[in-house]
């Protein structure tokens, strides 16, 4: 059983005596600097020059300065720019301001675990990571709750390493909702799984698919959409309020038993051996390696799946509905902060 800790296992004043460098400023960067900074923390926001986020974070009041200076300054130091930049980042920026007994915290074990981050023996090395978007974290904050939160400890110089981090996950809300006690493998391993297999790309690949194989049998694309990606959202809510138990109860009988007979036809062992095949590639670094080449050759990989998935009718057609929906406000890539 994983071992779980709350507000009265933290000591606020820990995080509150130094000074906090959160380096980027997107989703959990914002959440995090905006969280500490109005729990009393005296914390700064390290941002490269011309950085189109610097604005965003200075109009809510955080102090901006670029990363070099953060890290000069901090003690405690935030690493929250995207997992492919962090090894730059850190190699050009961070590790020559590192003093002993500086505090190097991560949001994700990536950049650690897969080891394109080394840092010295004399300095703490943590891990505070919401188990949800930034936007989440910041929300459930101001309305006096908290985002579950993941702890590891990857290197403890001075002894209290888990003291602090504690401390931070209390800074940012983290406590409110329960810190769990983990590993950097393993918050690492089981989170690209995750998303390589269900939250992001199994989902993806499944919505496409269906999509495309109501269209090409005839029934119209606003139809596919509404029934394979619309009214997902309604099911993934009943599975996050009561699991697949409580899911299951809430539709009709006729979808309980279409779930419980053809669900196993599209989630095969042939499915669960692909699985087993890409958890594999992530333990044995492979995953990692293979994004890290894709990003320094400039990603065209990803810019092409992206430009494709923008122009698949699945996207058009969604496009076209969510604009008719009163009840929502649509979002896109340029919307983000």
């Amino acid at each position: 059983m994983a071992t779980m800790y709350y507000e009265k296992d933290a000591d606020p004043g820990l995080i509150t005596r130094r000074k906090v460098a959160v380096i980027g400023f997107g989703s959990q960067g914002h959440a995090h600097a905006l969280n500490l900074k109005e729990s009393g923390v005296d914390v700064v926001v390290g941002l490269r020059d011309g950085s189109p986020r610097a604005k965003a974070a200075s109009d809510a009041g955080l102090k901006v300065v670029d990363p070099a200076t953060a890290a000069e300054w901090a003690d405690v130091i935030m690493m929250l720019v995207p997992d492919q930049v962090q090894q730059g980042v850190y190699n050009d920026v961070i590790r020559p301001r590192l003093d002993p007994g500086d505090t190097l915290l991560f949001a994700h074990g990536f950049s650690i675990h897969f080891g394109f981050i080394e840092p010295p023996p004399d300095v703490d090395v943590a891990m505070v990571a919401p188990k949800g978007p930034g936007h989440l974290v910041r929300r459930q904050f101001v309305e006096g709750s908290g985002v579950p939160t993941l702890v590891a400890i990857h290197q403890d110089a001075s002894g209290q390493t888990l003291d602090l981090a504690l401390s931070y996950a209390h800074g940012i809300g983290g406590t409110r909702g329960g810190v769990i006690r983990t590993t950097f493998q393993e918050e690492t391993e089981t989170d690209l799984f995750g998303e390589q297999v269900i939250l992001c790309g199994g989902i993806d690949a499944m919505i496409q698919a269906a999509f495309e194989t109501l269209t090409e049998a005839g029934y119209e694309p606003e139809m596919a959409y509404f029934e394979v990606l619309h009214e997902l959202k309604l099911i993934v809510d009943l599975l996050w309020e009561g699991g697949i138990e409580w899911m299951r109860h809430s539709v009709s009988d006729t979808a309980e038993y279409g779930d419980i007979t053809r669900g196993p036809r599209i989630v095969n062992a042939d499915t669960k051996e692909a699985m087993r095949e890409i958890l594999s590639e992530i333990q044995s670094g492979a995953f990692a390696r293979e994004w890290m080449a894709e990003y320094s050759a400039g990603a065209p990989n990803l810019a092409a799946a992206r430009q494709e998935i923008a122009t698949h009718p699945v996207e058009t057609t969604g496009r076209e509905l969510r604009d008719m929906m009163t009840f929502m406000t649509p979002k896109t890539p340029e919307d983000d902060i």
